[in-house]
Protein backbone atom coordinates (compact mmCIF):
# COMPACT_ATOMS: atom_id res chain seq x y z
CA UNK A 1 0.00 0.00 0.00
CA UNK A 2 1.22 3.50 -0.84
CA UNK A 3 2.18 5.92 1.89
CA UNK A 4 -0.10 8.54 0.32
CA UNK A 5 -3.09 7.84 -1.93
CA UNK A 6 -5.09 10.78 -3.25
CA UNK A 7 -8.05 10.08 -5.54
CA UNK A 8 -10.14 12.74 -7.26
CA UNK A 9 -9.45 15.34 -4.55
CA UNK A 10 -11.52 18.52 -4.71
CA UNK A 11 -11.32 21.49 -2.36
CA UNK A 12 -13.69 24.43 -2.68
CA UNK A 13 -13.93 27.73 -0.85
CA UNK A 14 -17.34 29.21 -1.55
CA UNK A 15 -17.58 29.49 -5.30
CA UNK A 16 -13.84 28.96 -5.82
CA UNK A 17 -12.55 25.48 -6.71
CA UNK A 18 -8.95 25.56 -5.40
CA UNK A 19 -8.26 21.86 -6.19
CA UNK A 20 -10.17 20.14 -8.94
CA UNK A 21 -10.01 16.36 -9.37
CA UNK A 22 -6.40 15.70 -8.38
CA UNK A 23 -5.08 12.14 -8.02
CA UNK A 24 -1.59 10.88 -7.19
CA UNK A 25 0.32 8.35 -5.06
CA UNK A 26 3.51 8.49 -3.03
CA UNK A 27 5.41 5.33 -2.06
CA UNK A 28 7.22 4.83 1.23
CA UNK A 29 10.63 6.51 1.06
CA UNK A 30 9.88 8.31 -2.21
CA UNK A 31 9.88 12.07 -2.83
CA UNK A 32 7.28 13.94 -4.86
CA UNK A 33 7.39 17.62 -5.76
CA UNK A 34 4.19 19.65 -6.19
CA UNK A 35 5.19 22.53 -8.49
CA UNK A 36 3.21 25.48 -9.76
CA UNK A 37 2.61 29.19 -9.51
CA UNK A 38 1.02 30.96 -6.58
CA UNK A 39 -2.70 30.12 -6.57
CA UNK A 40 -2.24 26.78 -8.33
CA UNK A 41 -3.53 24.83 -5.31
CA UNK A 42 -0.27 23.31 -4.08
CA UNK A 43 -0.52 24.33 -0.43
CA UNK A 44 -4.22 23.49 -0.40
CA UNK A 45 -3.34 19.91 -1.36
CA UNK A 46 -0.67 19.73 1.35
CA UNK A 47 -3.15 20.90 3.99
CA UNK A 48 -5.75 18.39 2.79
CA UNK A 49 -3.33 15.51 3.46
CA UNK A 50 -3.50 16.31 7.19
CA UNK A 51 -7.16 17.29 7.27
CA UNK A 52 -6.32 20.90 8.08
CA UNK A 53 -9.39 22.15 6.20
CA UNK A 54 -11.72 20.49 8.68
CA UNK A 55 -13.82 23.08 10.46
CA UNK A 56 -12.83 25.93 8.12
CA UNK A 57 -15.93 25.82 5.92
CA UNK A 58 -14.00 24.38 2.96
CA UNK A 59 -15.81 21.75 0.89
CA UNK A 60 -13.48 18.76 0.52
CA UNK A 61 -14.33 15.82 -1.72
CA UNK A 62 -12.61 12.73 -3.01
CA UNK A 63 -10.44 10.29 -1.09
CA UNK A 64 -7.23 10.97 0.86
CA UNK A 65 -5.33 8.21 2.65
CA UNK A 66 -2.09 8.98 4.50
CA UNK A 67 -0.05 6.34 6.34
CA UNK A 68 -3.11 4.04 6.45
CA UNK A 69 -5.49 6.73 7.76
CA UNK A 70 -8.57 7.73 5.78
CA UNK A 71 -8.31 11.47 6.36
CA UNK A 72 -11.87 12.22 5.27
CA UNK A 73 -13.45 9.63 7.55
CA UNK A 74 -11.03 9.93 10.49
CA UNK A 75 -12.19 11.18 13.88
CA UNK A 76 -10.62 14.24 15.44
CA UNK A 77 -8.58 11.99 17.72
CA UNK A 78 -7.30 9.93 14.78
CA UNK A 79 -6.28 13.12 12.99
CA UNK A 80 -4.37 14.31 16.06
CA UNK A 81 -2.45 11.03 16.11
CA UNK A 82 -1.71 11.36 12.40
CA UNK A 83 -0.49 14.96 12.62
CA UNK A 84 3.01 15.02 13.99
CA UNK A 85 3.00 11.28 14.67
CA UNK A 86 2.77 9.48 11.32
CA UNK A 87 2.91 12.60 9.13
CA UNK A 88 4.44 16.01 9.89
CA UNK A 89 4.45 19.34 8.12
CA UNK A 90 7.06 22.07 7.82
CA UNK A 91 5.48 25.40 6.93
CA UNK A 92 6.80 28.22 4.76
CA UNK A 93 7.28 30.86 7.46
CA UNK A 94 9.05 29.39 10.51
CA UNK A 95 8.75 32.59 12.53
CA UNK A 96 4.96 32.52 12.44
CA UNK A 97 4.94 28.75 13.07
CA UNK A 98 6.92 28.99 16.32
CA UNK A 99 5.67 30.50 19.58
CA UNK A 100 7.81 33.57 20.30
CA UNK A 101 7.43 33.20 24.10
CA UNK A 102 8.77 29.67 24.52
CA UNK A 103 12.21 28.18 24.04
CA UNK A 104 12.72 26.14 20.89
CA UNK A 105 13.55 23.00 22.88
CA UNK A 106 10.39 23.29 24.99
CA UNK A 107 8.24 23.55 21.87
CA UNK A 108 9.80 20.43 20.35
CA UNK A 109 9.53 18.57 23.64
CA UNK A 110 5.81 19.43 23.90
CA UNK A 111 5.13 17.91 20.46
CA UNK A 112 7.00 14.75 21.48
CA UNK A 113 5.11 14.42 24.77
CA UNK A 114 1.72 14.79 23.06
CA UNK A 115 2.40 11.73 20.92
CA UNK A 116 4.51 9.54 23.22
CA UNK A 117 3.38 10.36 26.80
CA UNK A 118 6.95 10.42 28.14
CA UNK A 119 8.37 12.48 30.99
CA UNK A 120 9.43 16.10 30.55
CA UNK A 121 13.06 15.13 31.05
CA UNK A 122 12.89 12.47 28.33
CA UNK A 123 11.11 14.89 25.98
CA UNK A 124 13.76 17.58 26.49
CA UNK A 125 16.50 15.05 25.79
CA UNK A 126 14.69 14.11 22.57
CA UNK A 127 14.49 17.78 21.60
CA UNK A 128 18.25 18.17 21.99
CA UNK A 129 18.77 14.99 20.00
CA UNK A 130 16.75 16.11 16.98
CA UNK A 131 18.22 19.62 17.07
CA UNK A 132 21.63 18.00 16.83
CA UNK A 133 20.32 15.78 14.04
CA UNK A 134 19.36 18.75 11.88
CA UNK A 135 22.71 20.47 12.37
CA UNK A 136 21.99 23.07 15.06
CA UNK A 137 25.38 23.80 16.72
CA UNK A 138 25.61 23.42 20.51
CA UNK A 139 22.09 21.94 20.68
CA UNK A 140 21.93 21.80 24.49
CA UNK A 141 22.44 25.55 24.80
CA UNK A 142 20.45 26.50 21.70
CA UNK A 143 17.48 24.41 22.83
CA UNK A 144 16.98 27.11 25.50
CA UNK A 145 16.93 29.90 22.89
CA UNK A 146 13.76 31.55 21.65
CA UNK A 147 12.84 31.83 17.95
CA UNK A 148 13.98 35.45 17.57
CA UNK A 149 17.49 34.37 18.59
CA UNK A 150 17.74 32.06 15.58
CA UNK A 151 18.53 33.04 12.00
CA UNK A 152 16.02 32.21 9.26
CA UNK A 153 17.87 29.05 8.27
CA UNK A 154 18.20 27.90 11.89
CA UNK A 155 14.48 28.48 12.48
CA UNK A 156 13.70 26.30 9.48
CA UNK A 157 16.01 23.62 10.85
CA UNK A 158 14.21 23.87 14.19
CA UNK A 159 10.86 23.29 12.47
CA UNK A 160 12.29 20.26 10.69
CA UNK A 161 13.59 19.00 14.05
CA UNK A 162 10.11 19.41 15.50
CA UNK A 163 8.67 17.44 12.58
CA UNK A 164 11.24 14.66 13.09
CA UNK A 165 10.68 14.34 16.84
CA UNK A 166 8.17 11.48 16.47
CA UNK A 167 9.94 9.82 13.50
CA UNK A 168 7.09 10.31 10.99
CA UNK A 169 6.65 8.21 7.88
CA UNK A 170 5.84 11.30 5.81
CA UNK A 171 7.28 14.80 5.86
CA UNK A 172 5.31 17.52 4.05
CA UNK A 173 7.49 20.56 3.35
CA UNK A 174 5.52 23.61 2.17
CA UNK A 175 7.92 26.07 0.49
CA UNK A 176 10.64 25.32 3.08
CA UNK A 177 13.32 27.46 1.39
CA UNK A 178 11.37 30.51 0.23
CA UNK A 179 13.25 33.76 1.00
CA UNK A 180 16.36 31.89 2.23
CA UNK A 181 19.69 32.75 0.62
CA UNK A 182 21.24 30.21 -1.74
CA UNK A 183 23.72 28.68 0.69
CA UNK A 184 21.15 28.23 3.47
CA UNK A 185 18.66 26.90 0.91
CA UNK A 186 21.23 24.36 -0.24
CA UNK A 187 21.85 23.32 3.36
CA UNK A 188 18.13 22.76 3.99
CA UNK A 189 17.72 20.77 0.78
CA UNK A 190 20.80 18.69 1.57
CA UNK A 191 19.39 18.07 5.05
CA UNK A 192 16.06 16.84 3.65
CA UNK A 193 17.89 14.53 1.25
CA UNK A 194 20.09 13.10 4.01
CA UNK A 195 17.10 12.57 6.32
CA UNK A 196 15.32 10.64 3.60
CA UNK A 197 18.38 8.45 3.09
CA UNK A 198 18.80 7.81 6.81
CA UNK A 199 15.19 7.34 7.92
CA UNK A 200 13.39 6.10 4.82
CA UNK A 201 10.61 8.65 5.25
CA UNK A 202 8.57 9.89 2.32
CA UNK A 203 8.76 13.54 1.26
CA UNK A 204 6.11 15.73 -0.31
CA UNK A 205 7.80 18.99 -1.32
CA UNK A 206 5.59 21.95 -2.21
CA UNK A 207 7.47 24.62 -4.15
CA UNK A 208 7.17 27.23 -6.88
CA UNK A 209 10.89 26.89 -7.61
CA UNK A 210 11.54 24.25 -10.24
CA UNK A 211 15.23 24.21 -9.35
CA UNK A 212 14.41 23.29 -5.75
CA UNK A 213 12.31 20.37 -7.02
CA UNK A 214 15.16 19.17 -9.25
CA UNK A 215 17.45 19.11 -6.20
CA UNK A 216 15.15 17.13 -3.97
CA UNK A 217 12.55 14.79 -5.52
CA UNK A 218 12.13 11.66 -7.62
CA UNK A 219 8.90 12.68 -9.31
CA UNK A 220 7.31 16.05 -10.06
CA UNK A 221 3.64 16.94 -10.38
CA UNK A 222 2.91 20.25 -12.09
CA UNK A 223 -0.30 22.03 -11.06
CA UNK A 224 -2.22 24.93 -12.56
CA UNK A 225 -5.58 26.33 -11.46
CA UNK A 226 -6.09 23.36 -9.14
CA UNK A 227 -5.60 20.73 -11.81
CA UNK A 228 -2.82 18.31 -12.72
CA UNK A 229 -0.95 19.49 -15.81
CA UNK A 230 1.92 16.99 -15.95
CA UNK A 231 3.27 14.21 -13.73
CA UNK A 232 6.31 12.02 -14.15
CA UNK A 233 9.94 11.32 -13.18
CA UNK A 234 11.74 14.58 -12.48
CA UNK A 235 14.43 13.88 -15.09
CA UNK A 236 11.86 13.33 -17.85
CA UNK A 237 9.61 16.26 -16.98
CA UNK A 238 12.44 18.77 -16.70
CA UNK A 239 14.39 17.50 -19.71
CA UNK A 240 11.45 17.08 -22.11
CA UNK A 241 8.22 18.56 -20.72
CA UNK A 242 5.17 17.33 -22.62
CA UNK A 243 2.82 20.21 -21.83
CA UNK A 244 3.12 23.83 -23.02
CA UNK A 245 2.49 25.20 -19.53
CA UNK A 246 5.37 23.16 -18.10
CA UNK A 247 7.61 24.52 -20.84
CA UNK A 248 6.49 28.06 -20.00
CA UNK A 249 7.20 27.45 -16.32
CA UNK A 250 10.70 26.16 -17.09
CA UNK A 251 11.28 29.02 -19.52
CA UNK A 252 10.63 31.53 -16.75
CA UNK A 253 13.35 30.09 -14.50
CA UNK A 254 16.49 32.30 -14.54
CA UNK A 255 19.64 30.32 -15.36
CA UNK A 256 22.83 31.17 -13.55
CA UNK A 257 24.88 29.87 -16.48
CA UNK A 258 23.06 31.96 -19.10
CA UNK A 259 24.67 35.18 -20.29
CA UNK A 260 22.50 38.26 -20.16
CA UNK A 261 21.71 40.15 -23.32
CA UNK A 262 23.95 43.22 -23.18
CA UNK A 263 22.55 46.49 -22.01
CA UNK A 264 19.79 48.13 -20.12
CA UNK A 265 17.60 45.44 -18.68
CA UNK A 266 16.70 41.82 -18.55
CA UNK A 267 15.29 39.81 -21.41
CA UNK A 268 11.53 39.54 -21.44
CA UNK A 269 10.73 35.83 -21.11
CA UNK A 270 7.73 34.25 -22.77
CA UNK A 271 5.77 33.52 -19.64
CA UNK A 272 2.09 33.42 -18.67
CA UNK A 273 0.71 36.58 -17.12
CA UNK A 274 -1.58 35.47 -14.28
CA UNK A 275 -1.08 38.36 -11.91
CA UNK A 276 -2.04 41.40 -13.95
CA UNK A 277 -4.63 42.37 -16.54
CA UNK A 278 -2.82 44.23 -19.28
CA UNK A 279 -4.40 47.56 -20.22
CA UNK A 280 -5.45 47.98 -23.84
CA UNK A 281 -4.72 51.71 -23.84
CA UNK A 282 -1.27 52.97 -24.85
CA UNK A 283 1.07 53.63 -21.97
CA UNK A 284 1.96 57.27 -21.41
CA UNK A 285 5.60 58.17 -21.07
CA UNK A 286 6.56 58.91 -17.47
CA UNK A 287 9.41 61.27 -18.31
CA UNK A 288 10.01 63.61 -21.22
CA UNK A 289 13.18 63.49 -23.32
CA UNK A 290 16.19 65.24 -21.86
CA UNK A 291 16.86 68.82 -22.83
CA UNK A 292 19.78 67.70 -24.95
CA UNK A 293 17.56 65.47 -27.06
CA UNK A 294 18.47 62.15 -25.53
CA UNK A 295 15.42 59.88 -25.66
CA UNK A 296 14.21 58.22 -22.45
CA UNK A 297 16.43 55.24 -21.75
CA UNK A 298 19.15 56.41 -24.12
CA UNK A 299 22.60 57.77 -23.29
CA UNK A 300 24.75 60.31 -25.03
CA UNK A 301 28.03 58.62 -25.95
CA UNK A 302 31.25 60.36 -25.11
CA UNK A 303 32.71 59.49 -28.47
CA UNK A 304 32.11 57.48 -31.64
CA UNK A 305 31.37 53.80 -31.30
CA UNK A 306 31.75 51.15 -33.91
CA UNK A 307 28.32 49.60 -33.71
CA UNK A 308 26.15 52.63 -32.94
CA UNK A 309 23.02 52.75 -30.83
CA UNK A 310 20.50 49.97 -30.95
CA UNK A 311 16.96 50.64 -32.05
CA UNK A 312 15.54 49.36 -28.76
CA UNK A 313 17.55 51.85 -26.69
CA UNK A 314 19.80 49.27 -24.99
CA UNK A 315 23.49 49.84 -24.59
CA UNK A 316 25.79 47.73 -26.70
CA UNK A 317 29.01 46.05 -25.70
CA UNK A 318 31.21 48.88 -26.95
CA UNK A 319 29.08 51.78 -25.75
CA UNK A 320 30.62 53.66 -22.84
CA UNK A 321 28.59 53.92 -19.64
CA UNK A 322 26.52 57.00 -18.88
CA UNK A 323 27.46 59.62 -16.33
CA UNK A 324 27.92 58.62 -12.71
CA UNK A 325 24.65 59.21 -10.84
CA UNK A 326 25.48 57.57 -7.52
CA UNK A 327 28.76 57.08 -5.64
CA UNK A 328 29.60 55.54 -2.30
CA UNK A 329 32.99 56.15 -0.70
CA UNK A 330 34.20 54.13 2.29
CA UNK A 331 30.71 53.46 3.66
CA UNK A 332 30.62 51.99 7.14
CA UNK A 333 27.62 51.36 9.34
CA UNK A 334 27.83 50.11 12.91
CA UNK A 335 25.02 48.91 15.15
CA UNK A 336 25.47 48.98 18.91
CA UNK A 337 28.11 50.79 20.95
CA UNK A 338 31.52 50.20 22.42
CA UNK A 339 32.85 46.66 22.39
CA UNK A 340 29.48 45.33 21.28
CA UNK A 341 29.40 47.45 18.13
CA UNK A 342 28.85 45.40 14.98
CA UNK A 343 29.96 46.69 11.58
CA UNK A 344 27.17 45.58 9.22
CA UNK A 345 28.88 47.43 6.34
CA UNK A 346 32.61 47.98 6.50
CA UNK A 347 34.42 50.20 3.97
CA UNK A 348 32.28 49.75 0.84
CA UNK A 349 32.92 51.94 -2.19
CA UNK A 350 31.06 51.72 -5.50
CA UNK A 351 29.75 53.76 -8.42
CA UNK A 352 26.53 53.49 -10.41
CA UNK A 353 26.17 54.94 -13.92
CA UNK A 354 23.05 56.11 -15.63
CA UNK A 355 21.20 53.31 -17.41
CA UNK A 356 23.15 50.44 -15.83
CA UNK A 357 22.26 47.83 -13.25
CA UNK A 358 24.62 47.03 -10.40
CA UNK A 359 23.77 43.71 -8.77
CA UNK A 360 24.68 43.24 -5.10
CA UNK A 361 24.68 39.62 -3.91
CA UNK A 362 25.56 37.80 -0.72
CA UNK A 363 24.11 35.69 2.05
CA UNK A 364 21.74 36.94 4.72
CA UNK A 365 23.74 39.09 7.11
CA UNK A 366 26.30 40.11 4.50
CA UNK A 367 25.24 43.77 4.70
CA UNK A 368 23.36 44.05 1.39
CA UNK A 369 20.18 45.59 2.76
CA UNK A 370 22.07 47.93 5.11
CA UNK A 371 24.11 49.16 2.14
CA UNK A 372 20.96 49.70 0.08
CA UNK A 373 19.31 51.72 2.85
CA UNK A 374 22.38 53.94 3.14
CA UNK A 375 22.36 54.54 -0.62
CA UNK A 376 18.75 55.72 -0.39
CA UNK A 377 19.39 57.78 2.74
CA UNK A 378 17.21 55.76 5.12
CA UNK A 379 20.31 55.02 7.23
CA UNK A 380 23.06 57.47 8.10
CA UNK A 381 26.57 56.05 7.55
CA UNK A 382 28.81 55.77 10.60
CA UNK A 383 31.63 56.74 8.27
CA UNK A 384 32.04 57.49 4.59
CA UNK A 385 29.75 59.41 2.27
CA UNK A 386 27.18 59.01 -0.49
CA UNK A 387 27.21 61.37 -3.49
CA UNK A 388 24.27 61.94 -5.79
CA UNK A 389 25.36 63.23 -9.20
CA UNK A 390 28.61 64.45 -7.66
CA UNK A 391 27.06 66.19 -4.66
CA UNK A 392 27.43 64.93 -1.11
CA UNK A 393 24.03 64.44 0.44
CA UNK A 394 22.74 63.31 3.80
CA UNK A 395 19.26 62.04 4.46
CA UNK A 396 16.63 60.96 1.93
CA UNK A 397 17.15 62.19 -1.61
CA UNK A 398 14.12 62.05 -3.95
CA UNK A 399 16.31 61.20 -6.94
CA UNK A 400 17.05 57.81 -5.33
CA UNK A 401 14.04 55.64 -4.50
CA UNK A 402 13.65 52.14 -3.07
CA UNK A 403 11.51 49.11 -3.91
CA UNK A 404 11.27 47.02 -0.75
CA UNK A 405 11.39 43.26 -0.32
CA UNK A 406 7.98 42.92 1.33
CA UNK A 407 5.39 45.11 -0.37
CA UNK A 408 2.77 44.13 2.23
CA UNK A 409 4.65 45.68 5.13
CA UNK A 410 5.76 48.71 3.08
CA UNK A 411 2.18 49.65 2.12
CA UNK A 412 -0.33 51.06 4.60
CA UNK A 413 -3.18 48.52 4.80
CA UNK A 414 -5.66 51.27 5.73
CA UNK A 415 -5.00 53.39 2.64
CA UNK A 416 -5.74 52.64 -0.99
CA UNK A 417 -2.74 51.90 -3.19
CA UNK A 418 -3.49 55.03 -5.19
CA UNK A 419 -3.11 57.17 -2.10
CA UNK A 420 0.19 55.46 -1.23
CA UNK A 421 1.53 56.16 -4.71
CA UNK A 422 0.33 59.78 -4.48
CA UNK A 423 2.32 60.50 -1.31
CA UNK A 424 5.62 61.33 -3.09
CA UNK A 425 3.74 63.63 -5.47
CA UNK A 426 2.01 65.49 -2.65
CA UNK A 427 5.28 65.78 -0.74
CA UNK A 428 6.63 67.95 -3.55
CA UNK A 429 3.76 70.43 -3.36
CA UNK A 430 2.33 70.96 0.10
CA UNK A 431 -1.32 71.85 0.44
CA UNK A 432 -2.50 70.18 -2.78
CA UNK A 433 -6.14 71.16 -3.41
CA UNK A 434 -8.75 71.26 -6.15
CA UNK A 435 -7.33 71.04 -9.66
CA UNK A 436 -3.90 70.06 -8.31
CA UNK A 437 -5.51 67.07 -6.61
CA UNK A 438 -7.09 66.06 -9.91
CA UNK A 439 -3.65 66.28 -11.54
CA UNK A 440 -2.19 64.06 -8.80
CA UNK A 441 -4.86 61.43 -9.40
CA UNK A 442 -4.27 61.58 -13.15
CA UNK A 443 -0.54 61.14 -12.61
CA UNK A 444 -1.09 58.16 -10.30
CA UNK A 445 -3.38 56.63 -12.92
CA UNK A 446 -0.59 57.00 -15.49
CA UNK A 447 1.85 55.25 -13.16
CA UNK A 448 -0.57 52.41 -12.41
CA UNK A 449 -1.07 51.76 -16.09
CA UNK A 450 2.65 52.11 -16.75
CA UNK A 451 3.44 49.22 -14.41
CA UNK A 452 0.72 47.01 -15.89
CA UNK A 453 -2.15 47.72 -13.52
CA UNK A 454 -5.44 49.53 -14.18
CA UNK A 455 -6.79 52.97 -13.33
CA UNK A 456 -9.58 51.31 -11.32
CA UNK A 457 -6.97 49.89 -8.97
CA UNK A 458 -6.44 53.36 -7.46
CA UNK A 459 -9.16 52.82 -4.85
CA UNK A 460 -8.29 49.25 -3.94
CA UNK A 461 -6.37 48.22 -0.82
CA UNK A 462 -3.17 46.17 -0.58
CA UNK A 463 -4.91 42.99 0.62
CA UNK A 464 -6.91 42.91 -2.63
CA UNK A 465 -3.79 42.37 -4.73
CA UNK A 466 -1.56 39.39 -5.43
CA UNK A 467 2.11 39.45 -4.47
CA UNK A 468 3.20 40.38 -7.98
CA UNK A 469 0.62 43.15 -8.21
CA UNK A 470 1.71 44.60 -4.85
CA UNK A 471 5.29 44.69 -6.05
CA UNK A 472 4.13 46.59 -9.14
CA UNK A 473 2.46 49.09 -6.81
CA UNK A 474 5.80 49.49 -5.01
CA UNK A 475 7.52 50.18 -8.33
CA UNK A 476 4.87 52.75 -9.27
CA UNK A 477 5.35 54.52 -5.94
CA UNK A 478 9.11 54.64 -6.54
CA UNK A 479 8.56 56.13 -10.01
CA UNK A 480 6.27 58.85 -8.62
CA UNK A 481 9.30 60.80 -7.38
CA UNK A 482 10.81 60.81 -10.91
CA UNK A 483 14.03 59.17 -9.67
CA UNK A 484 17.37 58.75 -11.37
CA UNK A 485 18.25 55.64 -9.35
CA UNK A 486 16.07 52.89 -7.91
CA UNK A 487 17.46 50.56 -5.24
CA UNK A 488 15.60 47.24 -5.36
CA UNK A 489 15.94 45.28 -2.12
CA UNK A 490 15.09 41.61 -2.79
CA UNK A 491 12.14 42.68 -4.98
CA UNK A 492 11.30 39.16 -6.22
CA UNK A 493 12.50 36.85 -3.44
CA UNK A 494 9.03 35.71 -2.33
CA UNK A 495 7.42 35.53 -5.80
CA UNK A 496 6.93 32.45 -7.96
CA UNK A 497 9.11 32.15 -11.04
CA UNK A 498 6.64 33.45 -13.61
CA UNK A 499 5.61 36.47 -11.51
CA UNK A 500 9.28 37.02 -10.72
CA UNK A 501 10.10 37.06 -14.44
CA UNK A 502 7.30 39.57 -15.08
CA UNK A 503 8.56 41.98 -12.39
CA UNK A 504 12.15 41.66 -13.61
CA UNK A 505 11.04 42.30 -17.19
CA UNK A 506 9.07 45.36 -16.06
CA UNK A 507 12.11 46.80 -14.30
CA UNK A 508 14.21 46.26 -17.42
CA UNK A 509 11.59 47.90 -19.61
CA UNK A 510 11.38 50.95 -17.34
CA UNK A 511 15.14 51.17 -17.21
CA UNK A 512 15.46 51.22 -20.99
CA UNK A 513 12.73 53.81 -21.46
CA UNK A 514 13.65 56.15 -18.63
CA UNK A 515 17.42 55.78 -18.45
CA UNK A 516 17.18 54.64 -14.83
CA UNK A 517 20.10 53.25 -12.91
CA UNK A 518 19.23 50.20 -10.79
CA UNK A 519 20.95 48.78 -7.74
CA UNK A 520 19.54 45.26 -7.53
CA UNK A 521 20.08 43.71 -4.10
CA UNK A 522 19.33 39.97 -3.97
CA UNK A 523 20.52 36.61 -2.72
CA UNK A 524 19.35 34.82 -5.90
CA UNK A 525 22.43 34.69 -8.09
CA UNK A 526 20.53 33.57 -11.19
CA UNK A 527 18.18 36.56 -11.05
CA UNK A 528 21.08 38.92 -10.42
CA UNK A 529 22.93 37.68 -13.50
CA UNK A 530 19.78 38.04 -15.55
CA UNK A 531 19.46 41.75 -14.75
CA UNK A 532 22.96 43.05 -14.00
CA UNK A 533 25.69 44.77 -16.01
CA UNK A 534 28.09 44.62 -13.06
CA UNK A 535 28.02 42.58 -9.84
CA UNK A 536 29.40 43.22 -6.37
CA UNK A 537 29.64 40.21 -4.04
CA UNK A 538 29.36 41.02 -0.33
CA UNK A 539 30.46 38.98 2.68
CA UNK A 540 30.46 40.12 6.31
CA UNK A 541 30.01 43.75 5.36
CA UNK A 542 32.73 43.92 2.71
CA UNK A 543 32.80 43.65 -1.07
CA UNK A 544 34.96 40.59 -1.78
CA UNK A 545 34.61 40.69 -5.56
CA UNK A 546 33.30 43.16 -8.14
CA UNK A 547 33.30 43.28 -11.91
CA UNK A 548 31.29 42.76 -15.10
CA UNK A 549 28.59 40.17 -14.48
CA UNK A 550 29.83 37.62 -17.02
CA UNK A 551 33.39 37.78 -15.68
CA UNK A 552 32.31 37.32 -12.06
CA UNK A 553 30.01 34.40 -12.90
CA UNK A 554 32.27 32.61 -15.36
CA UNK A 555 35.65 33.24 -13.73
CA UNK A 556 35.06 33.98 -10.03
CA UNK A 557 38.27 34.89 -8.23
CA UNK A 558 37.14 34.73 -4.61
CA UNK A 559 36.45 31.35 -2.94
CA UNK A 560 33.28 32.78 -1.40
CA UNK A 561 31.88 33.65 -4.84
CA UNK A 562 32.62 30.11 -6.00
CA UNK A 563 30.83 28.76 -2.94
CA UNK A 564 27.74 30.85 -3.67
CA UNK A 565 27.64 29.69 -7.29
CA UNK A 566 27.98 26.05 -6.24
CA UNK A 567 24.90 26.41 -4.04
CA UNK A 568 22.57 27.58 -6.85
CA UNK A 569 19.89 24.93 -7.60
CA UNK A 570 20.40 23.13 -10.91
CA UNK A 571 17.54 22.10 -13.18
CA UNK A 572 19.40 18.91 -14.13
CA UNK A 573 18.99 16.32 -11.33
CA UNK A 574 22.34 14.74 -12.24
CA UNK A 575 24.10 18.09 -11.87
CA UNK A 576 22.20 18.68 -8.62
CA UNK A 577 23.44 15.35 -7.23
CA UNK A 578 27.04 16.17 -8.16
CA UNK A 579 26.84 19.57 -6.51
CA UNK A 580 25.30 18.03 -3.41
CA UNK A 581 28.25 15.67 -3.16
CA UNK A 582 30.67 18.57 -3.59
CA UNK A 583 28.93 20.53 -0.84
CA UNK A 584 29.54 17.70 1.59
CA UNK A 585 33.21 18.64 1.49
CA UNK A 586 34.36 20.92 4.34
CA UNK A 587 32.66 24.31 4.09
CA UNK A 588 34.56 27.53 3.61
CA UNK A 589 35.86 28.75 6.96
Amino acid sequence: MSLVEVTDLTVGFGGLRAVDGLSFRLAQGAALGLVGESGSGKSTVASALLGLHRGTGAAVGGSVRVAGTDVQAASDEELRRLRGGRAAMVFQDPLSSLDPYYAIGDQIAEVYRVHTRVSRRTARARAVQVLDRVGIPDPVRRSRSRPHEFSGGMRQRALIAMALACEPDLLIADEPTTALDVTVQAQILDLLHTLREDTGMGLLLVTHDVGVAAESVDEVLVMRHGRLVEHGPVEAVLAAPAQPYTRELLGAVPRVEARREVGGGARTPDVPRPDVPRPDTPRPDVRQPDAGGTPPGGTQPDGPRADGPRADGRRTATEPPGEVVLEAHGLRREFGRGKRALAAVDGVSLTVHRGETLGVVGESGSGKTTLGRMLVGLLEPTAGEVRYEGRVSSGVNPTVQMVFQDPVSSLNPRRSVGESIADPLRARVRGVRGRDEARVRARVTELLERVGLEAAHYDRYPHEFSGGQRQRVGIARALAADPRVIVCDEPVSALDVTTQAQVVALLGELQRELGLALVFVAHDLAVVRQVSDRVAVMRRGRVVEEGPADEVYESPRDPYTRQLLAAVPALDPAVAARRRAERREPALA
